[in-house]
């Protein structure tokens, strides 16, 4: 997995849009102007992602590179280190999953405009 796999893969998203909000080493991904993704540009190799609490948790106890979000509220996010040891299948279920909660919560005209 690779920091140009995830970009281009969290773009593919209905209404998601990119901007670096806090300096030129953090790409933010929003749907509807609401982070689901925030993705380290640097050496370390990693992203956030919103989670389920009780979800969030369970990553933590399976998987030594998933921890609790840095810099957010560690309840609902996790930073997650893709430095190779991670399923590239895990680390898409976990996009989307973040992606889905923060869609989710949006206002339903917002959901389905049709």
């Amino acid at each position: 997995m690779n920091t140009e796999f995830i970009r281009e893969y969290s773009l593919g998203k209905l209404f998601v849009t990119e901007s670096f909000p806090f300096g030129d080493d953090t790409l933010v991904f929003k749907v509807h102007n609401k982070v689901f993704l925030l993705l380290s540009l640097g050496d370390n190799k990693t992203f956030n992602v919103k989670c389920e609490p009780e979800q969030a948790i369970t990553y933590r106890n399976q998987y030594p590179e998933i921890k609790p979000g840095y810099h957010m509220n560690k309840t609902h996010w996790n930073t997650v280190n893709f430095d190779g040891n991670l399923p590239d299948a895990l680390i898409t279920e976990m996009i989307d999953d973040s992606y889905q909660l923060v869609f989710n919560s949006l206002p339903k005209k917002i959901q389905n405009p049709l």
